[in-house]
């Protein structure tokens, strides 16, 4: 397969180089388009009228970007990469947008704030299959494990996939790989943010948002219990605004 490859967590991050790596190894052709410093949280941000971004090469059909991980998205398909050109007709679009491995999970109401899951339904706006991966927080962070998992399951992962969706998976951090790929509906999330308020001595006042610990509520067959179980989660989300009355509540 041809794949376009980038995350929110930066060019840099282990996340993105091994999955890279491990996606070549298995005999994909990998195209890596990653912001060039961290964008966690960015959600579905595009750079629109702030001028020019470096657009550098970093290796092998790989590149980091100024901008946002939706941006990383646009430019690679509308002309920043040629062989992926989807603007002039002149490139072929890649067969799948895969975004992450990213580090923390994006369980449920995680994907409101996601890079990750933006660049992934940037693609999928595109009509291209896309996939949000992430590797859930632990004590360590086992990486290798999280790329061999993928590598081993990514046909099954995408076929979840269906047109106006992009596919949302989680990873259990640990040391084994999960138990099974389990399909999953997207957790409701509660976040407890604070803010941190200083003055200076002039009175002038600064204020730094901080998270605080993040809780869900455990519904069986959710994505947040699922990786409680040690499964990784497998979820369809659905890109387009919808109607609250055409929506089938969980109260």
């Amino acid at each position: 397969m041809r794949i376009l490859l980038t995350n929110d967590d930066g060019a840099e991050s282990p996340g993105i180089l091994l999955l890279a790596d491990a996606l070549r190894g298995a005999g994909h052709r990998v195209f890596m388009v990653a912001p060039s410093s961290d964008a966690s949280g960015v959600s579905h941000s595009i750079s629109f009228f702030k001028g020019s971004r470096e657009f550098a090469e970093i290796g092998r059909d790989s590149y980091s970007f100024d901008g946002t991980p939706v941006d990383c998205v646009v430019v690679a398909l509308r002309g920043g990469i040629p062989e992926l050109n989807m603007a002039d007709g002149t490139g072929v679009p890649p067969d799948v947008v895969i975004s992450g491995i990213n580090r923390g999970a994006n369980l449920g109401t995680d994907i409101v704030f996601s890079g990750t899951a933006a660049a992934a339904r940037q693609g999928a706006f595109c009509g291209i299959p896309s996939l949000a991966l992430s590797l859930v927080y632990g004590e360590n962070w086992h990486w290798d494990m999280a790329v061999s998992f993928v590598i081993e399951r990514l046909d099954e992962m995408l076929a979840y996939w269906k047109k106006d969706s992009f596919v949302n998976v989680n990873i259990p951090n640990r040391g084994e790989k999960p138990l099974a790929l389990v399909h999953a509906f997207p957790s409701l999330r509660y976040y407890n943010d604070r803010v941190e308020i200083a003055f200076t001595p002039n009175g002038q006042r600064y204020c730094v948002a901080k998270p605080e610990d993040i809780s869900a509520r455990p519904d069986q067959g959710s994505d947040w219990n699922t990786v409680a179980e040690n499964n990784a989660s497998v979820s369809e989300i659905f890109i387009h605004p919808v109607l609250l009355k055409d929506v089938n509540q969980r109260r």
